[in-house]
């Protein structure tokens, strides 16, 4: 075995490694079993994009979930004035984990502002390791619930409170 092979399979491990470590900290995949866990981590690579690139735009159905483990991204939101910058994402942030579970057409754009490296798992990866964990759906769906939850809790308490339109549109955790 060459040195280079060395280095490949523990340059692998450690990635694994990390992935797992990384797994553990999202909270749609921190409540799993670590056997479930070992398994996504195998199934999760990693994405470069630079300065100024896609991840993804509006009206794709990528299909995927993302991790920043390192740069930054905006959202962006074609309306009626153009593209709009909504808000941005940097290191440890976790999206698209809807994106998973079925079609679902992104509403945004997100475009990376400086090099941007995303842990990235698949709906094809995710559910073919489902169908080897079929007693995972309710706590996959609970920790979703609670996201959703979170999120509004948050949009209420913050920026809805002091916009009767936003107060009128909210209730997601209603459907």
């Amino acid at each position: 075995m060459s040195s280079n092979s060395v280095k490949t399979d523990t340059g692998k491990s450690c990635e694994f490694q990390e992935n797992l470590s990384i797994l553990r900290q999202i909270p749609v995949f921190s409540p799993l079993p670590i056997e479930s866990l070992k398994v996504f981590a195998y199934l999760c690579s990693r994405e470069t994009y630079k300065e100024g690139e896609y991840l993804f735009r509006r009206d794709e159905d990528d299909g995927q979930a993302y991790y920043f483990i390192s740069g930054t991204a905006v959202i962006l939101y074609e309306g009626e004035k153009g593209e709009e910058e909504i808000t941005g994402y940097g290191e440890g942030k976790f999206i698209g984990g809807l994106a998973l579970h079925g079609k679902v057409p992104r509403l945004f754009s997100m475009k990376a502002t400086s090099e941007v490296i995303c842990l990235i798992m698949t709906r094809d990866k995710f559910a073919k390791a489902m169908e080897q964990f079929p007693e995972l759906v309710p706590k996959i769906l609970h920790a979703l619930v609670g996201r959703i939850h979170q999120w509004e809790r948050k949009l209420l308490a913050g920026h809805a409170k002091d916009c009767p339109d936003c107060l009128e549109r909210a209730g997601v955790s209603l459907i």
